[in-house]
Parts: C-alpha cells; sequence; structure tokens
C-alpha cells in the first residue's frame, strides 16, 4: 500500500504516526516542499497511492484525474474546504478528518488574540520596536461585550474559557441553540447583525462553505462600532479580505487578528496595516494537538489498510453543506 502525506509537518513532533504507518507495511512519501504543496504539485506528486494524508491544500478533480487508485483522503485537522467532497464521492473515494483534536489548541489561541486586541499587546510591542513608549489604554474582557460566530467545537471551548476573566457580556449565534455549552455562563442568543452592531470583540468560528463564503463584507463591517475589534481563526474566506484591509485602513473598526487566509502561505495587503494582527494559521500548532491530528489520520490509513471501519469519516451533513 502507498501512502502520500501532503501536509506539514508531519511527525517532525512525534514519531507514532510513521511507526502506524510502517506497522501495516506501508510505502510513505512524505511533502518535501518544506511549504504548502500547490494543487498542481500534488497532482504531480501523488501517483498511484492508494492514500493521501492532507493538509488544507485544494484537493479536487486536477488530483483525482492524477491518482487512479486513491480510496481515501485523511485529512489532518477539521477544515474539509479544500476537499472536493462531491467530486471524491462520485470517484469513491472515502473522506476522514479529525474534528476533536485541533479544538482546544484553536480556542487557547483565540482567547490569547483577544488578550493582544484588548490589552494592545501587538501594537506596544511594535510601538517599542519603533522608539516610541505610548501606555495605551485598553480592556478587560470581563468588561466587554463579545460576540460569537459558531458554537461548535472550538466557538464552545472559547465561551467556557471566557467564563474565567470573569462575566462579560456574551452575544452568541449558530444554527442550533444550545444553552448547556457552558452551563455557568448566561449566553444572549441573537441575529448577526445584532452582533456586528454591539459588540466590542466578535470571534468567528465557523466553516467555510457556500454559505459562509463572504459572511463579512462592508456592509457587516459597515454595522460595527469604530472601537470594534475583529478575530478570525476560523477559515480565510469567512471575512473578506479586502473589505477588511479598508476596515481596518479607514478606521471603520480598530483591529484584527487573523490566523487564516484564503490563500496560504499570505502575502496580500493587510501586512501593511499596524493594527491587524497576523498568524500563520497557528491554530492547531501545539505540540499535543498537532501530534494527536497526525496520529488519528495515520490510524484512519491503518484501519483501511486491515479492511475494517474508518474511525472519523465526514458526516453526510458536510456534503449537504457543499451542494449548490
Amino acid at each position: 500500500m502507498k501512502v502520500y502525506v501532503s501536509t506539514i509537518p508531519f511527525a517532525s513532533g512525534n514519531t507514532l504516526p510513521l511507526e502506524l504507518l510502517r506497522g501495516v507495511n506501508a510505502s510513505v512519501t512524505i511533502n518535501d516542499f518544506g511549504r504548502k504543496i500547490t494543487t498542481s504539485e500534488l497532482a504531480e506528486r501523488i501517483g498511484d497511492s492508494d492514500c493521501l494524508i492532507a493538509g488544507t491544500e485544494i484537493i479536487d478533480a486536477s488530483v483525482f484525474d492524477k491518482a487512479p487508485n486513491l480510496k481515501l483522503i485523511a485529512r489532518v485537522g477539521i477544515g474539509l474546504d479544500g476537499v472536493d467532497l462531491i467530486e471524491a464521492k462520485k470517484r469513491g473515494i472515502l473522506v476522514t478528518y479529525t474534528p476533536d483534536a485541533p479544538a482546544p489548541a484553536v480556542a487557547e489561541l483565540t482567547i490569547g488574540l483577544m488578550l493582544q486586541l484588548a490589552r494592545n499587546i501587538g501594537l506596544s510591542n511594535q510601538d517599542i520596536r519603533n522608539g516610541e513608549w505610548n501606555r495605551r489604554l485598553g480592556f478587560r474582557l470581563s468588561e466587554m461585550t463579545i460576540g460569537i460566530l459558531g458554537t461548535g467545537r472550538i466557538g464552545a471551548r472559547v465561551i467556557r474559557r471566557l467564563s474565567a476573566f470573569g462575566s462579560p457580556r456574551i452575544l452568541v449565534n449558530s444554527l442550533e441553540r444550545d444553552d448547556s455549552i457552558a452551563s455557568n455562563v448566561k449566553l444572549e442568543w441573537v441575529g448577526k447583525d445584532y452582533i456586528y452592531e454591539n459588540s466590542d470583540l466578535i470571534s468567528f468560528h465557523l466553516p467555510l462553505t457556500k454559505d459562509t463564503r463572504d459572511l463579512v463584507t462592508k456592509r457587516e463591517l459597515g454595522l460595527m462600532h469604530s472601537s470594534c475589534m475583529l478575530i478570525n481563526t476560523s477559515r480565510g474566506g469567512i471575512v473578506k479580505e479586502d473589505d477588511l484591509f479598508w476596515a481596518l485602513d479607514q478606521g471603520v473598526i480598530s483591529q484584527a487578528a487573523v490566523d487564516v487566509f484564503l490563500d496560504e502561505p499570505y502575502c496580500g495587503p493587510l501586512r501593511s496595516l499596524k493594527n491587524c494582527h497576523l498568524t500563520a494559521h497557528l491554530g492547531s500548532m501545539s505540540h499535543d494537538c498537532r501530534s494527536r491530528m497526525e496520529i488519528e489520520a495515520s490510524e484512519e490509513v491503518v484501519a483501511f489498510a486491515n479492511g475494517i471501519a474508518q474511525i472519523r469519516v465526514v458526516p453526510d451533513a458536510e456534503y449537504q453543506l457543499r451542494r449548490s
């Protein structure tokens, strides 16, 4: 059995994923570009692989056309917008993912970014490096109105962690209302526009689908007050990047922290803005969560090799979200 690993890093902090694959005599080839692989490069390298252990790269018909033996895509992580699920299903390619593994790390990064924005940590760092000594006034999270869009695995964890900071007012919007996600926090379930109009800080925790692409444009940004702060650790494409640049550059909102981008590595105009704090898709990049994601994806390949049922198959609901 042949396995191509397109995601990087892989097994750099824990060798167990490779040990699992070698335990079923898999021939493993790992992305050697040292960066995120492009779709055309993946199409060139995948060859006659039976299984693909994938990251956030785009995997579409052009890749499937070059992979006649492909039967399994084991996605390292939770985001599925990079995989053409409908085309994979047409070709009998099973897709699995690791939705629970990265959630704690992404939630903690989100809290860190909230503190950075609220207390002007990033701006103060830049000030001092520029020879300026500005003692900027900030906010405590407990005194803010915080908007959370999406209360799934990550959004719910963010809400629960916020309870440690006292009693911030939390405005929530999600497809389904579930008051049990944080029993010690009073949530206000409201519409999206209400969140945009009334929040001091807004954080997005949504998958990228046909319904959430460009969810936040000039219209939504224009509803926010000028001191509002925005965080996106979910998926690039949910907040329209050009419109976010406009809002930050024109003072429509005060600051933003962005960990995910439509095209990665990111090299766009947001880099020029002092009030836009950028990180390189670090959400899941803690040693424990990254290892767990890789181990779980490798377990799917082992299950495939042993002819047993997959463990974390992408549910039908994800396919429905991507139908036009």
